[in-house]
This record gives structure tokens, sequence and C-alpha cells, in this order.
């Protein structure tokens, strides 16, 4: 492989930030890496996504700690990636919450996808031995919308749609405008697309723009604090998305393999977006997804940690 693969040579420290969004929300982000949302209410916290340990997820505890002694009654995955719930057993949460749709993802693909991000994301796993064994399963579930009520404080449950994964949820506080997105969402990050819906997310994100929301915790990337930066997340996300498959789809009309619409896909979206966090990661993942969905696999093949070795060989080797 002449380029390290995925995340391999992402081994810098990254700074964390701990912003207050309200009374009641607050986002742990770390330039670029996975974000935590935390949602405080008058008897109980929800977490929305883990971290990917149970040491990486001690800090989101020791800042929670600082603003509240509540307990931290409920975890939230927002969708099954690694990344996203391998830290929830540090919690000691009572419930852990997903939609439908993603229990039965990591019934289909639980393993595979947690060998295949140990694999990527070296630096976010470096704890790996602090993860117990087998997988983070939710203890509740839900399909399409439920109200978990903190005290004082009603979160709002929602699947708006398919995009980053099938069983994406995003939290939402109505009454103070506060969305946690997800991987739905990311500002000057990368989406990452490899378990994606191209051609459902952007209407999806549509839908997360009927919400006006005027602040927000996106997948990745700094806490957004008015109406303006969750626009330019939103539609920077979608550009994205639109851009690539756009791309992706035109060189299958034309008859291309995947390694030439690869290579010419990638030259055309360098130049708007190398610049965002983990781009030469995505990139291999998001095109290889959008040329399956394009020659007609509707839904997501499963990444194993062998696949994701030949696929970097064969797009980058």
């Amino acid at each position: 492989m002449s380029k390290q693969f995925a995340s391999q040579g992402d081994l810098e420290e990254k700074e964390v930030s701990f912003e207050k969004l309200s009374d009641n929300a607050y986002a742990y982000t770390a330039e670029g890496d996975p974000n935590t949302g935390v949602i405080i209410g008058d008897e109980a916290v929800m977490v929305v996504d883990t971290q990917a340990t149970p040491v990486m997820a001690q800090d989101v505890i020791r800042r929670i700690r600082e603003v509240t002694d509540k307990p931290i009654k409920y975890i939230l995955l927002s969708h099954y990636h690694a990344v996203r719930v391998f830290g929830a057993s540090a919690y000691g949460a009572q419930e852990i919450i997903a939609s439908r749709d993603t229990y039965d993802l990591i019934v289909e693909r639980g393993e595979e996808d947690k060998a295949s991000e140990i694999g990527r994301f070296p630096r976010l796993f470096r704890a790996v031995e602090s993860i117990p064994p087998g997988l983070t399963w939710p203890t509740m579930t839900f399909k399409g919308e439920m109200t978990v009520d903190l005290g004082n404080l009603e979160v709002k449950l929602l699947q708006v749609g398919r995009g980053h994964t099938k069983g994406d949820t995003i939290a939402w506080l109505p009454e103070q405008r506060i969305m946690m997105a997800g991987d739905l969402v990311e500002y000057q990050s990368t989406p990452y697309a490899g378990d994606a819906y191209f051609r459902d997310w952007p209407q999806t994100l549509d839908r997360l723009t009927e919400f006006k929301a005027e602040k927000m915790v996106p997948g990745r990337g700094p806490a957004l604090k008015n109406a303006d930066e969750v626009r330019k997340a939103l539609a920077g996300t979608r550009g994205f998305l639109t851009d690539l498959y756009n791309c992706v789809n035109n060189g299958v009309a034309a008859g291309k393999d995947l390694r030439t619409i690869y290579r010419e896909t990638y030259d055309f979206m360098k130049p708007r977006y190398a610049d965002w966090v983990i781009f030469d990661h995505c990139m291999p993942f998001d095109v290889s997804r959008a040329y399956d969905e394009a020659t007609g696999y509707d839904d997501p093949r499963i990444w194993t940690a062998e696949r994701d070795i030949e696929m970097w060989k064969s797009l980058e080797g």
C-alpha cells in the first residue's frame, strides 16, 4: 500500500473541548474525533455516543462530574459503529437505547465492524483491552420516535431517515432547539459513508433542516453554537455527499471500473474537501460504497478487517 492505511498514521493527541450549549446540553469534541453529547435534566443525565473505549469514556465522565452529580441513567447510541459504542460500560447507565434498526445491525455485523474499526483507528482504540468481551447491546429499542424524561426535560429520540447508516438516531431538545445529530451531520470533517445510503442521505438532511436547530453537536467537528453554523454544517455534509455520488454514478454510467472511478473522484473532491478531517481515510470507503449503490447493492456490504485491507490495496496500492 503506497498510502498508509486508513488512520494508522493518525497518532497525534487531540485537544478536547467540553462546551456548554445550554443549562441542559454540553458538547464533548476533540478536533474531528468522534463527538459525545451530554444532556442533563433535574433527575438524570443522558450521554449520546460513548467514545471508543471505557478508558476514553473516563474523560467524558470526569467532565460531566465537573458540572453535575446527577446519575448517568441513559446512553443513546446514535448508530452502531464501534468508535461510538464501546465506551458504554464505563458509564454504569441503567439503559442503553438504540433504534431497532441499529440493534439489528449489531446482530448482523457488530463483530465484523468491531474488528474492522480497531484496525482502522489505532489511536482511538489504544486502550482496547479495557473493552469488556462481546458487543455493546442496547437494553431498550424503539422504532421511529421515543421520548425520555430526564426530570423537567423531555428528550425526543428520532429516526428521521437513512443516511450514515439505516439506524441513525438524533436526540432533540425542542424547547431549546438543540440537536445531537450523530454522524448524519459533520462539520469541517469528512462524512464517512462506507455504510451509507447515498440516495437517501441528502433527503434526510433536508428533513433535519426543517427542525431549524439553533445549536447542534455534529458527529465530528466543533460544536455548532448558532443557526448559521448549523445551516453550514447541513449544507456542507449534503454537498460532499452529492458531489461524490454524482461523480461515482457518472463513472458507472460511462462503464468505468472502480479503480478508475476512485482516482477521478478523488481528484475531483480533493480541491474542495481535502482540508476536512479524515478526508484520505474516508475516500476509499466512501467511493467503494457509492460504487456499490450505483451498481445495484441497495444495502451496504459488511466491512471486515480483511475486506478493508483488500479494498485499500486495490484503490491506493
